[in-house]
Parts: C-alpha cells; sequence; structure tokens
C-alpha cells in the first residue's frame, strides 16, 4: 500500500516538474526568465524549458507594434493661447528586459513622458504656426520621444497629431477673419474679370483702352445699361424719348465726361 501510495505521488512530482519545466511562447512575444529572483535570460516565441523551482517566467509581453491613443490635451502656445492636442503614437518593445527592468509600468510611463513633451513643444510656438505646422511638430516629438524612452529598451516608430482644438472665442475670431479674406479675394477676382473684359472689348473695337473714343463708347453704354434695368422695375414708368433727344443726351454725357477729364 504505502508503494502504491509512494508511486502516486512520484507520478505528481514528475508530471509538475515536467509541466513546470515546459514554457510556450506566442508568435510575436517574448519572456523573461529568473533564476532565484535574478533575471537569467530572454525567452522567444516557441517551445523553451524552464529549470523546475529554480527558474520561473516572470513577464511575458508583446513585441509587436502597438498604438498609445493620447487624449485631448490642454497646452499653452508661445503666445499664451491655451489649445487642445490630440495625438497618437505608435511604439513597440525592442528590449524585453529594459521594458521590465528599467521602468515601472512601460505603457503608462511613455503615457506620461508623452504629455510633458506635447506640452513643451507646444510652448514653443505661437498658435497659428501650431495650427499650420502640425507635420513639424508631429516629427519633434517623434525625435525627443524616440530618444527620451531609449533606456527603456522602447523605439517609438511615429507621432501623428490628429488635431489642434482652439478655444471657441478663437475659432469664432478665425472663421471672421477667412471669411474677410474670402470676400477680399472675390472683389479681386470681380476687378480682375472686369478689367479684362474691358480689355477684350477694346481690342474688339479696335481701340485703345485709354483712348478718349472708349471712354465715350463706355459711358453711352453704361448709360443705355442703366435706361434698360430701369425700364425691368416693377415701378418703373414707360418714358418715350425723341431718337433725337437721346443722342443729344448721351452727348450732354460725353461732353461732361471730357469737361471732367
Amino acid at each position: 500500500m504505502s508503494q502504491y501510495i509512494l508511486a502516486i505521488l512520484t507520478a505528481i512530482i514528475i508530471g509538475y516538474a515536467v509541466n513546470s519545466s515546459v514554457r510556450v511562447i506566442s508568435g510575436g512575444e517574448e519572456g523573461l526568465v529568473e533564476r532565484l529572483g535574478q533575471y537569467k535570460r530572454t525567452i522567444k516565441s516557441g517551445l523553451n524549458f524552464i529549470i523546475p523551482l529554480i527558474e520561473k517566467v516572470v513577464y511575458v509581453d508583446t513585441t509587436r507594434e502597438r498604438v498609445l491613443d493620447v487624449e485631448p490635451q490642454p497646452t499653452i502656445t508661445k503666445d499664451n493661447v491655451a489649445l487642445e492636442v490630440d495625438a497618437v503614437l505608435y511604439w513597440r518593445i525592442l528590449t524585453l528586459r529594459k521594458a521590465y527592468y528599467e521602468v515601472q509600468d512601460i505603457e503608462a510611463a511613455i503615457g506620461n513622458m508623452v504629455l510633458t513633451t506635447i506640452r513643451s513643444e507646444v510652448g514653443q510656438w505661437e498658435m497659428k504656426q501650431t495650427l499650420s505646422r502640425t507635420d513639424i511638430i508631429s516629427k519633434n516629438l517623434l525625435s525627443k520621444l524616440d530618444q527620451a524612452t531609449a533606456n527603456w529598451g522602447v523605439k517609438i516608430i511615429r507621432v501623428e497629431i490628429q488635431s489642434i482644438t482652439p478655444p471657441k472665442v478663437v475659432r469664432e475670431s478665425m472663421e471672421l477673419e477667412r471669411a474677410a479674406e474670402s470676400e477680399k479675394q472675390a472683389m479681386i477676382t470681380k476687378a480682375e474679370g472686369k478689367a479684362a473684359s474691358i480689355e477684350r472689348l477694346a481690342t474688339a473695337l479696335n481701340l485703345e483702352p485709354n483712348s478718349e473714343e472708349f471712354r465715350k463708347f463706355l459711358i453711352a453704354q453704361t448709360y443705355v445699361e442703366a435706361n434698360s434695368k430701369l425700364s425691368e422695375s416693377a415701378n418703373s414708368k414707360i418714358i418715350f424719348m425723341d431718337p433725337k433727344a437721346l443722342s443729344e443726351a448721351i452727348s450732354g454725357l460725353m461732353g461732361e465726361s471730357e469737361n471732367n477729364t
């Protein structure tokens, strides 16, 4: 009976030893092995053998690229404008041993480093610059974060500024400024179009745009168009004018133009 119990205990011990001596690591992951409480080695994906009771796997993590989405953070620009910056970070572990032993909670540490670096970087730019140079700011953040996290065995792959949001009053002011600029551009375009039309008309009449004959023609044309629009009005009255008188009126206008010049 005692031999039977001993055999069972022996089988249990052997089964435990075999089971605890084998560790399978999934693809894209690595593990850290400690021997008697001290780091011994890093095991890769696949089947790995561990010395029972002496060694143990203390940490397993992925070495694949991962994403850290940074919540919108309040920042202050160089010209003292409060902005909210939303960013996303792509990173991966290069050296698992450093990521585990050099810093506590690697992802939280990177998140805090990102916040500090974003605030520092935005503080070096004026508000309008931050809105127009997000690509440069992203590159600067990448460089600074990659250097700052190198001792943690981490590689920062890229940083993207997703949005920069000014305060409501600043956004309204920017909208008014854009509207004014659009109106100004529209007026310029209209004036340029009118000038081009006048140039084409003068060419068609075989006249110089600055000649007296062309100015007289424009005055007469303006007078005829004005009367035409007046006749289209709902409140207009029909006035019969002798063609001779009409010619004299136009001639009078031309004469006034000559006297004014």
